[in-house]
């Protein structure tokens, strides 16, 4: 079966081909990272009109690529929520032109339920076969952390969600208040791994809950970069004129609050699976490409845990192809009445 997946949730228009769920024929990615770094940040409506600018091309580079023509699709998959209104219904419309033009049957997806099973697109064993159900599935992105328990395929428990920034968000306007430019988490990345100490930061625990807050966090950060004189990112970009002390002083930050940040989503992940006896953990989303929450949760789990390459990460039309296939699988019917739908949660079980 040859499935079409559709990304256009964000800022990210992505496009792919995938046979029988796991091999990718193609996927596509155009990011709109440059244009949006100079606000600092995604622009809603500049993000919706580059998705029209950007989605035929990479839709015809995708069929190239995979090297099938449009009548050898089997179905066509896409987002249809949560994310920016603007942007998904750009992806709704244009995957709605596609099915009507073909004949094929359309699906719309749940952009959550992509990130979770973008594990299963690597070679070898999936997440099912190498873990086996139930699993916890931590989802951090840009918009959006939460603790999901899998039960099975299309079978969930939202266990704990964020109650202000998502760890994404939180990284961008960390990286502000450094003055390290957009997007935030590589650039936090980049500049704690320049650090020769770490700034202790603060972590909100949420006691007796699976739940998440890092507004806190991010105040500290900004009391302590003021304090030590290196909030330059507030009112501009990149800082210039920092001495080697100020560099010191902002890598041992960057550092800290890539430290605090790390610490408090494992251990929640790893309270999940003790408290409902969870055989393993998937990481999924944007922030799942962080090498420091790649190697901290990796060394010391408990239990095994599934990552995806850094590129499965970030949003791409493969992992909506292959949670569009394994709900085909289960029975999902085709709805050619699908709309956007920004603020979709979880369909549980």
């Amino acid at each position: 079966m040859l499935v079409l997946g559709i990304e256009t949730s964000c800022d990210e228009t992505a496009v792919a081909v995938l046979r029988d769920g796991r091999e990718i024929l193609s996927n596509v990615i155009s990011s709109q990272v440059e244009v949006h770094a100079r606000y600092g940040g995604v622009v809603p409506e500049v993000a919706s009109r580059q998705h029209m600018l950007a989605i035929t091309p990479i839709y015809r580079a995708a069929l190239a690529e995979a090297g099938v023509a449009p009548n050898d699709l089997d179905a066509i998959a896409v987002t249809a929520g949560p994310g920016l209104a603007g942007s998904l219904l750009v992806g709704v419309n244009y995957a709605k032109g596609i099915a009507l033009g073909l004949g094929a049957p359309l699906y719309g997806m749940n952009h959550l339920e992509g990130h979770m099973y973008a594990g299963w697109l690597e070679d070898g064993p999936t997440p099912e076969e190498a873990i086996g159900f139930p699993m916890v599935c931590l989802l951090v992105s840009g918009g959006h952390t939460e603790l999901v328990l899998m039960r099975g395929h299309g079978d969930y428990q939202l266990l704990g969600s964020t109650r202000d920034d998502a760890a994404g968000e939180a990284f961008d306007k960390a990286a502000r208040v450094l003055g390290l430019g957009y997007p935030g988490g590589p650039a936090i990345q980049k500049t704690a791994e320049l650090a020769t100490r770490i700034e202790p930061l603060p972590r909100a625990w949420m006691r007796g809950t699976l739940e998440f807050s890092f507004s806190g966090l991010k105040t500290a950060l900004l009391n302590k970069a003021r304090d030590q004189n290196v909030a330059v990112g507030l009112d501009q970009g990149r800082p210039e004129g920092l001495d080697e002390a100020g560099e010191e002083r902002r890598n041992a930050l960057a550092a800290g609050f890539q430290e605090a940040v790390v610490d408090v989503l494992v251990t929640k992940a790893f309270e999940a699976v003790e408290q409902h006896s969870a055989r393993g953990i998937i990481v999924g989303g944007g922030v799942s490409a962080n090498a420091s929450l790649r190697a901290t949760i990796q060394a010391k789990s408990p239990v095994p845990v599934a990552i995806p390459r850094p590129v499965l990460c970030t949003d791409n039309g493969a992992m909506i192809a292959t949670v569009a296939f394994y709900g085909i699988q289960r029975g999902l019917q085709p709805d050619m009445a699908v709309d956007a739908n920004p603020r979709q949660g979880f369909q549980q079980g």
